[in-house]
């Protein structure tokens, strides 16, 4: 046998080479850390003490506890296919596998370009708003001047170490986190019922007339971005127990909880400041909205600890965004659609080492960037670091939806073509109804982007930047058409993932018996 190769066994379909395997390893994440690790990625702290404000400030729309109750609705109907797709089809690229599946590999390899400036888009705006919210605190407690950054790309370290790492210590990390954040949110929300603000408890923001406004558009998008991470159970398919069950119910569990917890905590803002005060609040105090509320009713000591909890929580939101940006691009070079040292994990960890690595550098080169930009301040509220949470975000969260949508087409077109269309009817219904949905909120979202960028009238920026996500999907789909044409191995591969090398292990030693026949 040659050095520095092993022997595979044919039941486990992996490839050990130099230390390194082609498979994720399978059974490493039950019910619980699955359900942690997509949790995680959401940030409920993040999007309580960032997002809410926003929604209620700069858009004025008073609604937001029902936005979460009705986009909660349509997630379900989307987890219904998807969650379906997820029994038949595992694989580490979830978004990209299913819409290769359903839709053709050209369509996945555009799905998966997509997927990985989406996804990577969002870590780069939680790196800045990061870095600007542990400056403010070092100022505020230490009374010391550190620019953004430099607690940027400590953390930017820190999660590359850990994303090389087991991915059960990465859940233990983010179950921690996530437990006390969320548990420090809801002491908020109960205390805000015991003492309420000056119009009592309202159920006002639950009116549907609230919903209506100028920037209605855009709170469907930051509302649907407070969803982010409920999609990613599939992603770890391949590392769970019983991934036909577990994958589901964690999707389900998790859009339920996501619904529920968001529109609680908006509702509890409203009650806090009063249904006809909020919109006022919220546009003069902006993320320090929850902290001010917090303080008159549970101290100075609580708010202290919740500022904390809010930084803590960003870095369990990258932690998760990390690992999704590395599975992608570990199926993307399994597949062939990158360099194949992106397909291969390491035997120490069992983590997609290549893919990790290559999205530290990528998010470090971002905070360069941006930080080469920034001659301005600390905490100077025009400085380049709150662009990159305000345009990367928005970027990000188009990319997202936008992935939804095809994915709901392509889990229509997956089981009519193979002929179960009858037997899925319900599940099928459900997707065309989070199609429609979904791509209305895309069009609600391109069409009023300058408000969610706060860009000028005219602005180059307005379709710049969600031209982004056209340009990475056009670009996908360029690049497989490309491979159609040159590599049809290759072509015939995508969204296959370790079923593809299984076949191919097959047909070689189907090749090797035949040289061997008399």
């Amino acid at each position: 046998m040659p050095t520095g190769t092993r022997t595979t066994t044919p039941t486990a379909g992996i490839n050990t080479y130099k230390g390194q395997e082609r498979a994720l390893r399978a059974d490493r994440l039950g019910t619980l850390g699955l359900l942690l690790s997509v949790l995680a990625a959401s940030a409920p702290m993040l999007v309580v003490a960032g997002v809410m404000p926003t929604v209620f400030g700069v858009m004025g729309i008073v609604g937001q506890p029902l936005l979460y109750v009705i986009l909660g609705i349509v997630l379900a109907l989307f987890s219904f296919g998807y969650a379906e797709m997820s029994r038949h089809v595992h694989n580490a690229g979830a978004f990209y596998a299913y819409i290769a599946r359903g839709l053709g590999p050209t369509a996945g390899a555009g799905a998966s370009l997509l997927a990985l400036v989406a996804y990577s888009a969002m870590q780069f705006a939680v790196y800045g708003l990061l870095g600007f919210e542990v400056s403010g605190l070092l100022a505020t407690y230490l009374d010391l001047s550190v620019a953004w950054w430099i607690p940027a790309l400590v953390a930017a370290a820190a999660v590359g170490v850990l994303g090389w790492l087991k991915i059960d210590l990465n859940a233990r990390v983010l179950g921690v986190l996530l437990a006390i954040e969320c548990l420090l949110v809801v002491i908020f929300d109960i205390a805000t019922i015991a003492s309420p603000g000056p119009e009592g408890l309202s159920l006002a923001a639950f009116d549907p007339a609230t919903l209506t406004g100028a920037g209605f558009g855009t709170a469907l998008c930051f509302c649907v971005a407070a969803f982010v991470g409920c999609e990613q159970a599939p992603v770890y398919a391949e590392e769970t127990s019983r991934p036909h069950i577990v994958v589901s119910r964690v999707m389900f569990l998790a859009v339920a909880y996501a619904s529920a917890f968001l529109a609680l905590g908006a509702w509890a803002l409203t009650v806090a400041a009063g249904p006809g005060s909020i919109v006022g609040a919220a546009t003069e105090q902006g993320p320090g909205l929850l902290f001010t509320l917090t303080e008159a009713r549970l101290g100075t000591t609580f708010a202290d600890v919740l500022h904390v909890l809010f930084v803590t929580g960003m870095f369990a939101a990258l932690l998760s965004f990390h690992n999704v940006v590395a599975r992608y691009a570990f199926a993307m070079g399994r597949e062939g659609l990158l360099p194949a040292g992106f397909g291969r994990t390491t035997r120490a960890s069992g983590a997609p080492a290549s893919g990790s690595v290559l999205q530290s550098l990528i998010s470090l080169a971002a905070i360069a960037a941006f930080a080469l930009t920034d001659s301005r301040p600390v905490g100077d509220p025009t400085a380049p670091v709150l662009r990159l949470f305000t345009w990367m975000g928005s970027v990000g969260a188009l990319g997202v939806i936008t992935l939804m949508a095809l994915a709901s087409v392509a889990v229509i077109a997956f089981f009519v073509k193979r002929g179960a269309g009858r037997a899925h009817a319900p599940r099928l219904v459900s997707s065309g109804l989070a199609t429609l949905a979904l791509a209305a909120i895309a069009v609600f979202t391109v069409k009023d982007f300058g408000v969610l960028i706060d860009a000028g009238p005219g602005s180059a920026l307005s379709w710049i930047l969600p031209g982004i996500i056209g340009l990475a999907l056009v670009a996908g789909l360029v690049y497989g058409a490309v491979l159609r044409s040159v590599r049809p191995d290759v072509h015939a591969r995508i969204g296959l993932g370790n079923e593809a090398f299984q076949l191919e292990r097959a047909a070689e030693a189907e090749q090797r018996a035949a040289g061997n026949t008399p």
